[in-house]
């Protein structure tokens, strides 16, 4: 079982959020639209009972809204990320200051490159995907940290997708949310497997929140899946998110 969580912290998006890294190709995603869905997203958390931080735009860092790739914060310490795309290193700097009302925090130091989206915790183990934004020597340096507060850790190599958890996501009842392509992981055996369509791949990338599940809206399979763990289902429209790479697990960092 995962450690259930009492606040998370968000960023709103800026007016240039379209100029951020997307390999999307699904169109101009649109200002308001997705400052109405990011408010959705928002009170959503609220609505479960978290208390939410909504901290303002960085209009230098266009992809900034993805505050999860920043920080990993478990129980005891918050690890400053230093994000893979070189664009957005310096993002973490206001992130900190926050982060450093609720946990003893660390930094990820070069050459080491993470982003917080290739890391999923489940209880006191974690997965750390490697990608093309998290390297061997950034997985290494937050494995230890990991270590020094008793958690264990391995790395997942993550291929064509942008983070490991675009693919894997930890959904409650010791069940993982699995894209084909990962579903004969040998990491992955010890779990409860539910495996997305391959027509559905996006909606792999859905959040768990005390035993609430946040999907993303219009995949009705992966829905139907998910209703067999008998946990309140949440849909959210995040249309604009997808069209600049991102998604439900990328706007948020929870503790």
């Amino acid at each position: 079982m995962t450690d259930y969580f009492t606040h998370a912290i968000t960023r709103k998006p800026g007016e240039n959020f379209a100029q951020g890294l997307t390999t999307s190709n699904l169109g101009m995603p649109d200002y308001q639209l997705i400052l109405n869905q990011h408010n959705a997203y928002v009170e959503s958390l609220i609505s479960i009972g978290l208390d939410v931080t909504v901290l303002d735009p960085q209009p230098e860092f266009p992809d900034s809204h993805f505050v999860e790739d920043t920080a990993v914060v478990t129980p005891d310490i918050a690890v400053i990320t230093r994000p893979g795309a070189a664009t957005r290193q310096g993002e973490g700097d206001t992130i900190a200051p926050v982060l450093a009302r609720y946990r003893r925090t660390a930094y990820i130091q070069p050459p080491g490159t993470l982003d917080g989206g290739d890391v999923l915790m489940v209880s006191k183990h974690f997965f750390i995907g490697i990608s093309e934004r998290t390297n061997r020597y950034g997985a290494e340096q937050l494995g230890k940290i990991l270590e020094d507060y008793g958690n264990t850790w391995e790395t997942v190599a993550v291929g064509e997708r942008l983070h490991f958890k675009s693919s894997v996501n930890y959904v409650g009842k010791d069940t993982l949310l699995v894209a084909e392509e990962f579903a004969g992981l040998d990491a992955l055996k010890d779990y409860t497997q539910i495996i997305v369509d391959g027509t559905e791949v996006y909606a792999a990338n859905t959040l768990w929140v005390n035993d609430r599940l946040l999907i993303p809206k219009g995949f009705p399979k992966t829905k139907k899946k998910l209703e067999s763990l008998e946990l309140e289902i949440i849909e959210l429209d995040v249309s604009e998110m997808r069209k600049m790479d991102g998604g439900l697990t990328c706007l948020s960092i929870r503790f």
